[in-house]
């Protein structure tokens, strides 16, 4: 993470509305950290999208206040002992483990975005989609038209298989968060979420208002 991305989102963060923060290269580590600071300052991660950076091809993190009595007094205290951490200074220490709960959380979300049949859907139709179109342009070659056939056909078949890897993925991440005594509940739009102990759904409860954009380092 860069000292301008991270002052960028320290000011946002003072507006006390929720923030946005951007990998252009869609780095989840490089969000994780981010999201471990802006801990350490009375915010938390909420959610993830893809959709930052050129083409659409980054990440776009959101963090809301946190407004727990446990995270108001840490981020009284870093305010007080790191005054120009906004300012490029000096930045606080993050709690062990805290980078990789906030990866873990945007690994997670990330891996349900979609149903595992819409997964097969999309799959199915992106793979068609350029299969067909290699046929259209090659129709005159009947050795490239078998050949995108067996591709077509080879990636039809493996679409089970993506779907068991991404069932492993997504269990590799509940078990770092239950682990860490997160639990799962479901948002207003049926996906199921982690949240650390004790907490209500991202953003419960923060001030209302659209939230500052930080742009990628």
């Amino acid at each position: 993470m860069s000292k301008r991305q991270v002052r960028g989102m320290l000011r946002g963060m003072a507006s006390g509305q929720a923030v946005e923060v951007t990998s252009a290269m869609a780095s989840m580590r490089q969000l994780a950290r981010l999201g471990a600071l802006a801990q350490e300052f009375g915010y938390d991660y909420a959610r993830v999208r893809q959709g930052g950076g050129p083409q659409n091809r980054g990440l776009v993190m959101t963090i809301v206040p946190d407004l727990t009595p446990q995270a108001r007094e840490r981020a009284a205290r870093n305010c007080a002992r790191y005054p120009g951490a906004a300012a490029g200074g000096e930045l606080p220490p993050v709690a062990p483990g805290a980078v990789e709960l906030v990866r873990a959380r945007i690994a997670f979300d990330l891996a349900t975005r979609l149903t595992e049949k819409q997964m097969v859907v999309f799959a199915g139709i992106g793979f068609t989609a350029v299969a067909g179109a290699a046929a259209y342009r090659f129709s005159a070659s009947t050795t490239v038209l078998v050949t995108v056939a067996v591709i077509w056909a080879a990636l039809m078949a493996s679409l089970p298989v993506g779907i068991v890897v991404n069932r492993r993925y997504k269990a590799k991440q509940v078990a770092v968060l239950e682990a860490a005594g997160f639990s799962s509940v479901t948002d207003a739009t049926g996906r199921l979420r982690y949240l650390p102990p004790g907490r209500l759904l991202p953003g419960h409860g923060a001030p209302s208002g659209g939230p500052p954009h930080v742009p990628p380092a």
